[in-house]
């Protein structure tokens, strides 16, 4: 890495939004572009009421036919409660496995489990479509947040698939982020110029913790508000709060490459004219 892409968010101070346990990896590609990151999670992972619904499936796991899982958190909570029943790993090996991106096949084959499926798009209208031919007659195991869209489960009964949904952990707002969050905003000297999205829940909980009346007051007209995906972006736009930048590849380093063609000095004056139209002023609507 030369000193000039190394340095090509020099002095721009970004907020990573992510699980405080998730934030490393976004925060880590940044700083190694000479970002200044400061670490505001707009959500914390938390246990389910109950595991008893998860723990029965995975007793019964021997009449599933595929598992579907669509984070990371959810790869991390199976496995945790695969080792707290005691039940091997290998036990598990006659299940056909979807996960929705690549990041959660890694944690899913770092586990010792083989993926079959793993959509171009990260999003769950392509790991349906992926699964439409496979999936009649057959049992499969959804294992996500308590709170998630219902594509999945809703489309693949449809294809006259039996669906199972069961919670593995639950996202909240972090209560003591909202002090740090308006600090940052209200700040002379950290105000940020980018605040990144990597989920809907990180969207709805940015609105939660800074309430509608801050966001539309126009604390938020020149600050950039980053999207990893299409999914995500349809969360921020139901909000009313513009997207400036938006990932091409819904991953990690796709999230700071957008951002950093954002800053790119090669951006053309009318690529300009289009991200600002793109981003009307909130106090302006």
């Amino acid at each position: 890495m030369t000193e000039a892409i190394a340095q090509s968010l020099a002095g721009k101070r970004i907020i990573v939004s992510r699980a405080r346990s998730q934030a490393g990896t976004l925060s880590g590609e940044l700083r190694a572009h000479g970002a200044r990151v400061l670490e505001i999670p707009f959500i914390q992972i938390r246990k389910p009421a109950s595991y008893t619904p998860l723990d029965e499936a995975l007793r019964l796991h021997a009449r599933y036919d595929w598992l579907i899982l669509t984070s990371v958190n959810g790869v991390n909570a199976l496995c945790q409660r695969l080792e707290r029943l005691r039940i091997a790993v290998s036990e598990l090996a006659h299940l056909r496995i979807a996960a929705i991106g690549p990041a959660t096949c890694r944690a899913l084959e770092d586990h010792g489990l083989k993926v079959e499926i793993v959509p171009k798009e990260y999003v769950a209208e392509s790991v349906v479509a992926r699964l439409k031919s496979r999936v009649r007659d057959k049992r499969v195991l959804l294992v996500r947040a308590k709170v998630a869209r219902d594509v999945i489960p809703r489309e693949l009964r449809l294809l006259g698939a039996r669906v199972d949904v069961r919670e593995a952990y639950e996202t909240v707002a972090p209560k003591a982020s909202r002090e740090k969050l308006l600090a940052a905003l209200k700040s002379k000297t950290r105000r940020p110029q980018v605040i990144t999205f990597t989920s809907s829940s990180t969207a709805r909980n940015f609105l939660a913790l800074i309430g509608p009346k801050v966001a539309y007051s126009g604390v938020l007209d020149d600050v950039a508000l980053a999207s990893i995906g299409p999914v995500t972006t349809a969360t921020l736009r139901e909000l009313k709060l513009p997207v400036a930048i938006r990932a091409k590849e819904y991953t990690i380093p796709g999230l700071v490459r957008a951002i950093l063609e954002h800053f790119s000095p090669r951006r053309t004056p009318r690529t300009q004219r289009k991200t600002e139209a793109g981003t009307e002023p909130l106090s302006r609507r």
